[in-house]
């Protein structure tokens, strides 16, 4: 009786660690241990997009940086040290946004006056990028909370996890489907390009001493391409320079887009592939001639997005910083 009384116990421990190793996210994980959490998180989005405009833009940027390579953990948020180079020191994530990162440390510092060691900076990132793409247009999804915080952010995980400016289709289609993404899918995340904007020098190879016939890609509108050949002179010497994603309506979230890219309209190569291609030309089409469709599919996509290979219960922690481990 007394070895079937342990091996119960047993059984009861293995079982309540496998849980609390994974707790499923909830919808109301912070309704009693931070009541304020989604009002708090509101009125710093409010502030900071009145204020810095291309808030929300950065910030999808910044999430899809996150998730994308190695699951939603708020890696990307944290700095390097001596003996560390991470994730936000990669090569493709040197140009991500300091409104986005304010952003975020304005979210945490605010929550943890209100509700110390509660909430963790990866929860923290997948609500404020939800509320940031409402606020300019895009669509309300749900975002299920009780995430931890990643412990571990290398740079060197970070090649080949992200689509580049210069990536062909067929590349940034392996990388979406090593991940358990849909062609469709990756279209409707790749709608995100109806905000934000890109540096000149992502695009230059496109737009200058293309070939010998042609000092542009043919792909592009030829005014378009002659007024970013003018936009973008001097990007050697200021690499800052940029010229927004969708000239038509940048700083709305729509399927304006998708409409641009039959039209020679695109910035980037990757922009031109997704009209030319077989796989993808399908959806740019569907996307263009119904924003709804668009709006449905990217929401989708976006909460599939947000629970991508998260941690939680036991694993991670909640860190006291985002731009650091406790």
């Amino acid at each position: 009786m007394e070895i079937l009384k342990f091996f119960f116990v047993l059984l009861s421990t293995a079982l309540f660690l496998s849980l609390s190793e994974s707790a499923p996210l909830t919808a109301d994980y912070y309704r009693k241990s931070c009541p304020r959490f989604s009002q708090i998180i509101q009125e710093t989005v409010t502030n900071k997009q009145i204020t810095s405009p291309s808030t929300a833009a950065g910030t999808l940027r910044l999430f899809f940086h996150d998730c994308l390579p190695n699951g939603c953990d708020g890696s990307v948020l944290i700095s390097s040290t001596p003996f560390n180079k991470a994730e936000r020191d990669a090569d493709i994530n040197l140009s991500l946004p300091g409104d986005a990162f304010d952003v975020i440390v304005r979210a945490k510092t605010a929550l943890e006056l209100e509700c110390p060691n509660t909430v963790s900076c990866t929860d923290i990132l997948a609500v404020v990028t939800r509320d940031l793409v409402t606020m300019v247009g895009g669509p309300y999804y749900n975002v299920l909370l009780g995430r931890r915080d990643s412990r571990v952010s290398k740079a060197s995980m970070i090649p080949g996890a992200l689509p580049k400016a210069t990536s062909t289709i067929p590349q940034i289609i392996d990388i979406f489907k090593a991940r358990g993404f849909t062609v469709q899918e990756m279209v409707a995340l790749s709608g995100a390009h109806t905000i934000g904007f890109s540096h000149c020098k992502e695009f230059s190879s496109q737009i200058y001493n293309y070939s010998k016939s042609s000092s542009f890609d043919t792909q592009y509108n030829p005014r378009l391409a002659q007024g970013l050949q003018k936009a973008c002179s001097g990007f050697e010497k200021n690499p800052t320079l940029s010229v927004f994603n969708d000239i038509m309506t940048p700083n709305k979230f729509d399927n304006s887009y998708f409409q641009n890219l039959p039209r020679g309209l695109g910035i980037l190569k990757s922009d031109h592939g997704l009209y030319s291609d077989w796989r993808t030309r399908p959806f740019v089409e569907a996307y263009a001639a119904d924003e709804n469709k668009f709006f449905k599919d990217f929401a989708r996509a976006m909460e599939k997005l947000s629970n991508y290979k998260v941690i939680t219960g036991n694993q991670g922690e909640i860190r006291h910083k985002c731009d650091a481990i406790n």
